[in-house]
């Protein structure tokens, strides 16, 4: 998958987005580099994860704990302190869903980003990576319109 190139694109805006994962410093340093060569703003965004239903209802015992709330506010609220201090605009949220994929592209569309930046671990294979929440990225990669720039996770 080859990479976008940020110097043909001028972003207003940069989506900085994880499955739940802890956003690591070098997702957060490209998504720097590129709102610095545009003058974009970063919005963050994370997922807490809902796990499944139970009979086609979400299941108490599914839904994200207050420990992982918690979690993916401060993961949040870290982020934006960090692109803060390198002088950058920011503000974001968390929200709960099964489908990460498609609430990170409506997140996107919604908010007027201009490119996506996530982290991400090394490509598996299609179909053994369909069935693993640590490909979300990929696959946010694959259905996106708009450029996606994959930090790969060390």
């Amino acid at each position: 998958m080859a990479e976008p190139t940020p110097d043909k694109t001028a972003f207003r805006r940069i989506l900085l987005a994880s499955e739940g994962r802890p956003i690591p410093p070098a997702a957060v340093a490209r998504a720097v580099e590129l709102a610095k060569a545009t003058g974009a703003s970063v919005h963050v965004f994370t997922i807490a994860r809902i796990h499944g239903t139970s009979f086609g209802m979400p299941t108490p015992g599914l839904m994200p704990t207050k420990k992982e709330w918690a979690e993916q506010r401060d993961i949040v609220a870290k982020t934006i302190r960090r692109l803060e201090r390198k002088g950058i605009e920011a503000g974001g949220h968390v929200l709960g869903t099964r489908n990460a994929t498609k609430k990170i592209l409506e997140e996107a569309k919604k908010e007027g980003c201009g490119a996506i930046v996530m982290a991400a671990d090394p490509d598996r294979n299609r179909v053994t990576g369909n069935m693993m929440w640590t490909q979300e990225p990929q696959r946010v990669a694959r259905k996106a319109k708009l450029p996606v720039y994959l930090v790969r996770d060390e």
